[in-house]
């Protein structure tokens, strides 16, 4: 697809229970979660998110009693395109990165799971395009768009190592940054003419190490009531960021951490 190499292509959520936590993310953000496919899935419980606008968010992977028993946890994770899964895995392992999922070909692409040197988990993905449209992009990722991601955030237990290491295999670029006082400095991603989010260094040992994906909302006041109502546990906010807008910080009901960005609303 034409998203250039270390592009955001898709988000995932891994949940225990599909059906429980679907009227939770319907509330918050607006999304409807679809039925499975096991035929389109491998048998697997991998269901769609779909958007307001008749797209998709992402997807939902049900965590089964084993996968549990294997260590998964609910968590929302990220597929980094590439146009080399193999090649792309290997070097991060020879950095001290650890293969999570061997590389495997789907019909919507190849894909494997690392973690970083640091313990970061996301997916590697060479997506395959869509019939008759090879020049498609994914449109998950958005700065601005609501039901979409519009803020990627990596609070790493190693600022000083996460930076070069996004940099050598992503092409992220760190040419902004602002103090956050003790907390250290706040790293702006700038990739390919895009701010994609920002690096931090992890304030808490107890905080897992894994990347936090702002989902866009009309309303934080709305939304932050609706997480309440749901069952889901507010961490942090709301409170207004410097360009104006207002977020917060919450689990899901089966706590899977997310974010919300968007006016503050009523």
């Amino acid at each position: 697809m034409a998203n250039p190499a270390g592009s955001f292509v898709w988000y995932e959520l891994m949940t225990p229970n599909p059906d429980a936590i679907a009227p939770f993310y319907a509330a918050v953000v607006g999304w409807t979660i679809g039925k499975a496919d096991p035929q389109q899935s491998g048998g697997m419980d991998y269901r769609m998110i779909n958007r307001s606008d008749g797209k998709f968010a992402g997807g939902v992977l049900g965590l089964s009693a084993d996968m549990q028993q294997h260590g998964a946890r609910p968590l929302w994770i990220g597929y980094l395109s590439t146009p080399d899964v193999d090649g792309q895995l290997s070097a991060i392992v020879a950095e001290g990165g650890k293969v999570q999922m061997p590389a495997t070909d789907l019909p919507v692409g190849r894909i494997a799971m690392v973690t970083d040197p640091q313990g970061v988990p996301f997916y590697l993905m060479t997506p395959v395009p869509p019939p008759g449209a090879p020049d498609a992009t994914s449109d998950v990722f958005d700065r601005h768009a609501p039901q979409r991601v519009n803020w990627n955030e990596l609070a790493s237990p190693d600022l000083a190592a996460s930076k070069p290491f996004y940099s050598r295999h992503f092409g992220y670029e760190f040419n902004e940054s602002m103090s956050m006082g003790p907390a250290g400095d706040y790293c702006f991603i700038d990739h390919h003419g895009q701010r994609l989010g920002a690096v931090t260094q992890r304030q808490d040992e107890r905080q897992p190490p894994v990347w936090l994906f702002y989902f866009g909302v009309p309303s934080i006041a709305v939304a932050t009531r609706a997480i309440e109502a749901g069952g889901g546990k507010v961490l942090m906010g709301p409170h207004e960021i410097p360009t104006g807008e207002w977020i917060v910080i919450a689990t899901d009901p089966a706590g899977a951490g997310f974010g919300l960005t968007g006016p503050r609303g009523e």
